[in-house]
Parts: C-alpha cells; sequence; structure tokens
C-alpha cells in the first residue's frame, strides 16, 4: 500500500526538489553577484529562506492540476497519453523557469530589480521589442537561448525519468488513490499558500530590505512574473496595496495640495474640478511640448551631472529652468501621463494604457482643443506603440505625425527615424499650423535616446574619458553617452531653427525629459533617479533658475497659466507662477510609492507600515526619520487618489 502511495506522490515530490535546488542555485549566484548590496550574512540568510518559501509556492502552483489528476490518470487505459502529457508538461515548466532566470541578469542591469510588470508590457509589442533585441542586446540573446537550448534533450530525459520511474508498481486499489490524493492536495494548498496565516504568501510577505533589488531576489522570476500578470486585475484599487481611508478625506487633502483656494473647487460630483485664472492676460498663446527620451539629471551638467548636454545646459540660462523637477515614473507613459493630464502616479500603469481613460479623459489637448486649438502629436516612431495613439485619439488630439508621415528620413534606427528627421519634420508641421492661423498645441516625442542608442555616424564627438573614469562605464553605458550627446545636438539644431521662424514668437516651449534612462539603487525609492531636466522658453519671464521641488504634474497647470488659458480642470498639479507653490512631488518605483516635500519623503509599500526619511540634495541620500503621521496621510491620499479618479470617472473631460 504505502509503495503504491508513494509511486503516485515520486514525481512531484523529485519535481519539486529539482526546481527548488535550481532557484536556490540561481539565487545564491545572484546574490554572490550583488554580494556588496548586502549589510550582513544574516541578509543573505533571509534571502534564502524567504526564497524558499517563495520557490515553495511556486512548486505549489506548478503541480496543482497535474497532481490531483496523477492518481486518476495513472495505472488506467489513458496511462500511456497522461504520461505524455505530464512528460511535456514537467519540459515546459523547466524551460520557463530557466529562461526566466537566465533572463534575469540583464533585466537587473536595465531595472535594477527582476523581471515584473514591464517585461509583460513589452510583450504586447513584439516588432519593436525584437528589433530592439536584436540590434542591441544581440550577444545576450545568443547566449541565453543557447543556454536555453543545449540542456533540452537532458530535461526531456528527467521529465520521462520521473514519469516512468514508478511503471514497475502494479495496479492500485482506489483506497491507495484517494490517500494519494489526499496527501497531495494538502501538500499541494500547503505548499502554494506559503503559510499557514489569514492570506496567502506574496511579496510583502517576505520582503525584508529597504534595497529594492534584494527584495527582488528573494522572489524567482517566474512567481515575479506571474505576480505582477495576475496583479493587472486589481490595479485600479491602490488601497489593498497601501491600505485604507475615508473617501472625504482623501479629497480634502488633495484639494489643499493644489494651493488653490477653496471656493475654486465647485462640483461634488467631479471632486478635484477647480477653476484656474492664468497668469498671463494677453492674446492666448501656443504651446510646443518635446519630451525627451531617458534623459536624467545625472547627465545635465548644469544639474550636476556629466557635461553630455551642452544644449540644454544653454537653455537652462535661457528660460525658466527647473534645477529640482522629479519625474513620477520610470516609463515614457507614465512621463505622458504626468506632462500631458496632470494625473498622480498609481501602482497601475500609466492611464495612457487603461481601459477607462480611452475616451473622454482629460488631457491638455482635449482642453485646447475646445479653446480652438489645433492639437498634434509628433513622434519619429510607430505612434502604436505603448498604445499612444489611441489615447491621444480619443483624449483631444486631431493629428497624429509618425514614422510614416516622416518624409525621406535620412536615418532609421530600431525605434524609428532620428531624432534630427523628427525634428525637421516638427519645423515643417509647426510652420504649416502657424501658416493657418489657429493657435496650436503640438507634443514633440523624441526616440533616439532608446536603447539599442543607434544615431548617424559623424554627426558628434564622443567624450573623451580618461583611464579612471572608464571604469564608470561599460560599453553600454558609454552607447548611451553618445546617442544623448546627439540627441542634446539634435534639439539644439532644432530650437535654433525655430526661433528663426514665424512661429516661435508666440509659443511657449517646454522641453522636459520623460524619465531617467536607468533607475535603480540600494533605496527603496531612487530618489536620484527621478531628477530630470525641465525648462520653459518663451515664459515671459527673465531667465529663473527655479530651486522648488517640483513635480512632472505641475508642469500642465503652469503651462496653461503662461499661455493665457481660463480653464476648469481637475489637475491637481500647481501653479508655478504662483511663487508661493509649496515644494512636492511624488514617484512610483514599482510597487513603491514617494511623496517628497522640501527634503522629507515618506515611502508607501505594499502591506507595510510607512517609512519616513530626510533627503541629502548633496549626498542623494534618504536617512531614516520617525514617522510623520500628518506627512504619511498626506501620501497615502495622493496615492489613493489616482485609483479613485480613475474607478469613479472623476477625470472626465467632458465637464470641462
Amino acid at each position: 500500500m504505502y509503495t503504491s502511495i508513494y509511486s503516485f506522490i515520486r514525481p512531484f515530490f523529485l519535481f519539486s526538489f529539482s526546481i527548488i535546488a535550481f532557484l536556490t542555485l540561481m539565487r545564491s549566484g545572484f546574490a554572490i553577484w550583488q554580494f556588496d548590496r548586502f549589510d550582513d550574512f544574516r541578509s543573505i540568510w533571509n534571502l534564502l529562506t524567504s526564497g524558499f518559501r517563495i520557490d515553495l509556492s511556486s512548486v505549489g502552483y506548478l503541480c496543482a492540476i497535474p497532481a490531483l489528476l496523477h492518481p486518476w490518470m495513472s495505472k488506467t487505459r489513458f496511462q500511456d497519453y497522461w504520461s505524455l502529457a505530464l512528460r511535456i508538461w514537467f519540459l515546459v515548466c523547466y524551460m520557463v523557469i530557466l529562461f526566466f532566470e537566465l533572463a534575469t541578469p540583464a533585466f537587473i542591469n536595465e531595472y535594477g530589480f527582476r523581471p515584473n510588470r514591464l517585461f509583460i508590457e513589452y510583450l504586447a509589442y513584439p516588432d519593436e521589442v525584437t528589433r530592439m533585441l536584436v540590434n542591441g542586446h544581440l550577444v545576450t540573446l545568443v547566449v541565453v537561448f543557447t543556454l536555453l537550448l543545449l540542456p533540452i534533450k537532458k530535461l526531456w530525459q528527467l521529465s520521462h525519468y520521473l514519469v516512468t520511474s514508478n511503471e514497475n508498481i502494479p495496479n492500485t486499489k482506489v483506497i491507495n488513490r484517494i490517500v494519494a490524493s489526499f496527501i497531495l492536495v494538502l501538500v499541494i494548498i500547503i505548499a502554494a499558500r506559503g503559510t499557514l496565516g489569514h492570506r496567502p504568501i506574496n511579496p510583502a510577505l517576505v520582503y525584508f530590505s529597504t534595497d529594492p533589488l534584494i527584495n527582488s531576489l528573494t522572489l524567482n522570476s517566474t512567481y515575479s512574473v506571474a505576480y505582477a500578470l495576475n496583479q493587472f486585475g486589481d490595479e485600479k484599487n491602490a488601497a489593498k496595496l497601501y491600505g485604507k481611508m475615508d473617501e472625504n478625506r482623501i479629497i480634502e487633502l488633495v484639494r489643499q495640495s493644489t494651493g488653490l483656494p477653496t471656493d475654486s473647487f465647485k462640483s461634488n460630483k467631479l471632486p478635484s474640478l477647480a477653476t484656474r485664472l492664468p497668469g498671463y492676460k494677453g492674446k492666448p498663446k501656443n504651446l510646443v511640448i518635446i519630451l525627451e527620451e531617458s534623459l536624467g539629471a545625472q547627465y545635465v551638467s548644469s544639474l550636476g551631472g556629466i557635461p553630455l548636454t551642452p544644449e540644454i545646459d544653454k537653455l537652462n540660462q535661457e528660460g525658466w529652468a527647473f534645477k529640482r523637477l522629479y519625474a513620477t515614473g520610470t516609463r515614457s507613459v507614465r512621463g505622458i501621463e504626468a506632462v500631458i493630464t496632470g494625473f498622480t502616479p498609481t501602482p497601475s500603469r500609466a492611464v495612457v494604457k487603461l481601459d477607462k481613460s480611452q475616451k473622454d479623459f482629460f488631457t491638455i489637448a482635449s482642453l485646447l482643443n475646445k479653446n480652438g486649438y489645433e492639437t498634434q502629436f509628433i513622434y519619429g516612431g510607430e505612434s502604436h506603440f505603448d498604445n499612444m495613439k489611441s489615447f491621444f485619439l480619443g483624449n483631444g488630439f486631431t493629428d497624429i505625425v509618425d514614422f510614416d508621415d516622416i518624409k525621406n528620413p535620412q536615418f532609421v534606427a530600431s525605434w524609428g527615424a532620428s531624432d534630427g528627421d523628427l525634428f525637421n519634420q516638427a519645423d515643417t508641421e509647426l510652420t504649416k499650423l502657424h501658416n493657418q492661423g489657429k493657435p496650436f498645441f503640438s507634443f514633440i516625442f523624441t526616440s533616439s535616446n532608446h536603447d539599442p542608442f543607434e544615431i548617424p555616424d559623424g554627426i558628434i564627438s564622443p567624450i573623451q574619458y580618461n583611464n579612471e573614469q572608464l571604469k564608470q562605464y561599460n560599453g553600454k553605458e558609454l552607447l548611451r553617452h553618445k546617442a544623448i550627446q546627439y540627441a542634446d545636438y539634435a534639439l539644439g539644431e532644432f530650437i535654433a531653427k525655430a526661433k528663426t521662424q514665424p512661429y516661435w514668437e508666440n509659443t511657449v516651449f517646454l522641453i522636459v525629459a520623460d524619465h531617467d534612462a536607468r533607475t535603480y539603487g540600494t533605496e527603496l525609492v531612487p530618489i536620484t533617479n527621478f531628477h530630470i531636466p525641465g525648462v520653459i522658453l518663451n515664459s515671459g519671464k527673465a531667465s529663473i533658475s527655479d530651486e522648488r521641488v517640483i513635480s512632472q504634474i505641475d508642469l500642465a497647470p503652469t503651462l496653461l497659466s503662461l499661455m493665457g488659458i481660463d480653464n476648469n480642470s481637475p489637475m491637481l498639479g500647481q501653479d508655478l507662477t504662483n511663487p508661493n507653490a509649496s515644494n512636492r512631488a511624488m514617484m512610483q518605483y514599482a510597487e513603491n510609492f514617494a511623496y517628497m516635500t522640501k527634503d522629507e519623503v515618506t515611502i508607501l509599500q505594499p502591506s507595510k507600515a510607512p517609512l519616513n526619511f530626510k533627503y541629502n540634495y548633496e549626498q542623494n541620500k534618504l536617512s531614516p526619520q520617525q514617522v510623520n503621521s500628518k506627512h504619511t496621510e498626506v501620501a497615502l491620499a495622493h496615492v489613493l487618489w489616482g485609483s479613485l479618479a480613475y474607478k469613479n470617472h472623476w477625470y472626465s473631460s467632458s465637464e470641462y
């Protein structure tokens, strides 16, 4: 009897043991690779024990269905078909787990943690991603798929052994099948849940560090991606991650944060709808926003970075330059969300990609369109990427100009026409709009500074680093530097030309980054990697170096004020023409949210108590502080607001 029962259990025991042993080995290797990120050996021990719990949960889910069927399919007339199916299932599991673990080092190098939601989102655009990988990561691809295919024969043999190792066991009685099923169900439930507590295991239960990379290493990459995929269904409810707050209190706190008088808010149906009066009272101006791809302050010398952007440095001397401007996230769509809609960041995907925001969602384009403006999006690549085209056309943009519309591009990269070609087309489009005699808003999005960093030859001269400096940068980072130099050059050429054109005189220009190039570090939210350049030209003011802490969501209200647009809008950003606008910014880093006012920072994590820090701007370092309950409450209100506003249609453009 015992031999018969064990014969049903044995394949899944050996399968689970092999998977956990492999994942533990990989996790140990990653820990050795990132050894300097650990405080002590206790941290490594915590990593391995927490990782074991996650791996156990993973194999519980992988074994669930086949293990429940196995006692009833073995030793029956369906045995041959079942054995083949089970061998294939084991092989697929081995290959999937191996693939994600092999892909992990490259993902860590780029994003600072294991594959997660970003891995899934990029799968929606196979053409663009394939071109990027082939042109910029061919060696990595070859290595990963070689290491993936080499053991496939051995893994098939192992799968065959697991399934056929009990062939000599005689036919078993029904009672043996029942007992085996009971044991398997019990063990799988306990393993998959990972805990005997009320809630099943999740990443928050095993995270123990303030370093996001170490926390992600407690997971395995298959679990990390699967968990992210599962979370897409809950992405609209931040309260499940950070905790609840009374809805009226949320509304009260976010209204206060705008700096607007209480009587500016006139709608209970749309709580953030407020009347905003512009600072400029003359003829309404045109607007051009240039969103620079992946350009952090770390590459801008006038913001304390390395000297790669002389043109932006020059513009910072000419215009209204923001010295402490912070992006809301780490993806282009998050930057678009902040700059174009003024929407606060959430742990979900940016509204550019969410279903309920594809129509009737407030953008400055929808507002300006209702004020008689021509509204246009110009992009050197394919505008369908990241769902931009759908979102823009559904929310106020009347004209899309992308790769297919660019006349005779001189250089085409993986992501489309070069920035030089993009800006040549932009000059043509702006001249055309000016000649039509109507006010216009044009949103220009660059792409040359994007991995794999393909730029035209012979235009820029790479910086010559000394040997000591070269030790800091690998080959890919040096390619990034060249791409940044080229992007800066192309921008400078465009602005110089625009100054000679008729459309320049009555047009406000904003040049701003969507996010930093790489966002990673040892802190829960690496604030220094959210620091980005931003400058407004033709603001009507003398050159300014603004030292306030500013968020990307403050840019849209400020631009409308400079343009002379009276408006009712739902934006929570502040009009920075008001000298009393408060210093504050908010940042979403994976599932961690930071709210910063001056040098005080509250960081919220899923299912954990809030943490408070002081931020040292000179050292770019967070220092733990005692919990400030008032600051924490304001932070929680802002991270909950976005989910509520999206769910309840509080950001509808039809009312404005």
